[in-house]
């Protein structure tokens, strides 16, 4: 199963990646092995993630994610957050 997901960071920041294995990213991310954004804006929090079948999904996901606003994103957040 390929993932993709945003988090919320230390300082609220959103940080938006993919991954084949999402427990262990988080993981990384917050022992400071994953991105180098999120390695200066610990701790981070998984707020919302979709799955796919292939990385090419995921990866294609990942990008439409990041030219989203702020705004956009929390939307996709708070919707995931009230099923």
């Amino acid at each position: 199963m390929n993932y993709t997901y945003i988090l919320r960071c230390g300082d609220g920041s959103l940080y938006t990646g993919w991954t084949n294995h999402l427990e262990k990213r988080i993981s990384d991310h917050n022992l400071g092995r994953g991105a180098k954004y999120t390695k200066a804006h610990r701790p981070v929090e998984l707020v919302y993630f979709e799955t796919f079948k292939t990385k090419e999904e995921a990866m294609k996901r990942e990008c439409i994610i990041k030219k989203m606003s702020r705004r956009q994103k929390l939307q996709l957040v708070n919707k995931k957050e009230s099923f």
